[in-house]
């Protein structure tokens, strides 16, 4: 079977040549830009399984080359390295069509494993679920545009903060999520702030869609790491 070919794309060097032998090791082909222009030149030569782009190069910043794919009807999952972690700077990221998005500095060990994830839920070819409004598992439906969940086409009550959970782990089903990841995407807050807020929202979550923490069927707690959605997930407008 042929290994998976990834392009790294990132103007630093050091960082490019940590990345290459890590994922070399971990079972991938890699090829590597540095700079926008280059990356879509590369995009288009070797039609990469998953590209990883860096929002700040020279001459096409990441934002743009990714822009650029998506309007020639390119859908090879991207995930972006960003340096700004706001909300805005991450719901930009799913609206102009990333699968994921992680900040810098990061862990070359925590962009492996978004890597792996990404891979393993994106089909090739095809538009990435973060694009769709619909998230569909089951009888649990969640329409992203109206903030609204409905169960067995009854509207739930969810807060805001659950929901935006319940979308997280929905975007990233089989993936284990870390309680600091999701205070991180759905929060907005630092590691500092207290884990015990996503749990709270958890438990909401689970009262809610009536779930058993013990025979889980739609969210798994995996005790010291984090939570995992359950559910195939699929994507509708």
């Amino acid at each position: 079977m042929a290994r998976p070919r990834i392009l790294v794309a990132d103007d630093e060097v050091d960082l490019i040549a940590e990345l290459k032998p890590l994922l070399e090791r971990s079972g991938y082909d890699i090829s590597t830009a540095i700079d926008g222009r280059q990356a879509l030149e590369l995009a288009q030569q070797i039609h990469p399984d998953l590209i990883i782009l860096d929002v700040l190069m020279p001459y096409i910043d990441g934002r743009e080359v990714l822009r650029r794919l998506r309007e020639a009807d390119n859908w090879t999952p991207v995930i972006l390295l960003t340096q700004v972690g706001t909300p805005i700077e991450r719901a930009m990221s799913l609206q102009e069509g990333a699968d994921d998005y992680i900040n810098k500095p990061f862990d070359p060990f925590e962009l492996l494993a978004r890597v792996q994830a990404v891979l393993r839920r994106t089909r090739h070819g095809q538009l990435p679920i973060s694009s769709y409004r619909w998230l569909m598992a089951d009888n649990l439906r969640v329409d992203r545009q109206t903030r609204q969940a409905w169960l067995s086409d009854e509207l739930v009550n969810l807060t805001a903060r659950a929901l935006g959970v319940l979308e997280y782990l929905m975007l990233h089903t089989g993936e284990i999520v870390p309680r600091e990841r999701l205070l991180d995407e759905v929060w907005g807050w630092s590691y500092a702030v207290e884990t015990r807020a996503v749990d709270i929202r958890i438990a909401e979550l689970r009262k809610i869609l009536g779930d058993d923490a013990d025979e889980p069927r739609f969210v798994e707690t995996i005790v010291g790491q984090g939570y995992r959605f359950l559910v195939a997930v699929e994507g509708k407008p």
